[in-house]
């Protein structure tokens, strides 16, 4: 079976989409969307017979794909949704999947309505080292984890140009810190440690160029007793080749041992009372975040293909969806919200 693939929005993080899909030899790419001519030439070429065009449903009007994979501004979303929804065309959408919680909602609603599966591109679940450390505490390495730390440090939002020449629409997002980065975070305390229970948080603005909070402190509590603690502040960063590419700096604390992830994708293990070693694996320092793009894309065909679970899908993203309201909530109210 090959699976007939078009994409919607041809963008700064859209490579690393084009990138995941050009490298499955069961996925044929047939087709691009996006406002920019040149944009969505360069991806095309990048197909055999792929066909460009200025508008998403015009694309899905003509080529009738089994999935499209959204890779546009949050904003543009839900009339994506509705279009593909309408058509019976199966989605991969890219978060934020909404400005707002009752959009997403939504959005969620139009897919389930029209029976067609929507997944989100949440793909720091699927980063190597967030992967190994699953596996890790699955097998018992530290014990009974009790708690969850991580530094977000990517050093990218100083003066009046952050983010100008990658994703300019950084700068004018009313929520950021946590909306836009820190949602991915809350997806893997889930994957490592369990559901959350409640929050507090912290939450500010260092760049006054930025419209949104770039920085903040996020405590969560956990359903089976651990607690976790998200510290984000993109203005500064941390020890590494390239600071976006672990984004920041991961402790796992159990009560037989201790994991660590440093900047350069490397995991470390001490056991209690023990000396820390490196942990050695195997990963790909390809395309963003340790090649996940294609870690996420790929989980995506093997649903399709297999009927393997699908762990990203709409309706269940929606759940981190509401962790991130407790978090604006709390931040807003000065107040520990429970979840």
């Amino acid at each position: 079976m090959t699976l007939r693939v078009a994409i919607a929005g041809c963008g700064y993080f859209s490579r690393f989409h084009q990138d995941a899909w050009g490298r499955m030899e069961d996925v044929q790419v047939v087709g691009v969307a996006d406002r920019d001519v040149g944009k969505r030439d360069a991806a095309a070429a990048l197909f055999v017979g792929a066909r460009a065009f200025d508008d998403a449903e015009t694309m899905l009007d003509a080529l009738r794909p089994d999935l499209i994979d959204i890779v546009t501004p949050p904003g543009t979303h839900r009339a994506l949704v509705e279009a593909a929804a309408s058509r019976g065309v199966r989605m991969i959408c890219q978060k934020p999947l909404a400005p707002t919680y009752d959009e997403a909602e939504t959005i969620v609603d139009i897919a389930e309505q029209a029976g067609v599966m929507l997944a989100v591109h949440e793909n720091f679940r699927f980063m190597p080292w967030f992967v190994e450390t699953h596996r890790l505490i699955q097998d018992g390495a530290i014990g009974r984890p009790l708690n969850i730390t991580f530094r977000l440090r990517p050093g990218d939002g100083q003066g009046p140009k952050a983010y100008l020449s990658r994703q300019p629409y950084f700068q004018t997002m009313p929520r950021f810190l946590i909306h836009e980065t820190g949602i991915h975070l809350i997806d893997v305390f889930r994957y490592l440690i369990g559901e959350v229970t409640g929050v507090f948080a912290r939450l500010r603005r260092i760049n006054p160029v930025i419209k949104g909070e770039d920085a903040g402190l996020v405590v969560f509590d956990f359903a089976n007793g651990a607690a976790g603690l998200f510290d984000g502040n993109r203005h500064v960063d941390h020890p590494s080749d390239d600071t976006r590419m672990t984004n920041g700096v991961l402790l796992v604390e159990g009560d037989g041992g201790v994991l660590r992830l440093d900047g350069y994708g490397r995991l470390f293990l001490r056991k209690l009372r023990g000396e820390e070693r490196e942990h050695p694996y195997s990963w790909q320092d390809r395309g963003y975040g340790g090649d996940c793009v294609y870690g996420q894309t790929r989980h995506v065909v093997e649903h399709l293909i297999s009927g393997a679970p699908l762990v990203n899908g709409g309706r269940a993203y929606l759940r981190n969806l509401a962790i991130e309201e407790a978090v604006y909530r709390s931040a807003e109210e000065g107040r520990f919200i429970t979840i």
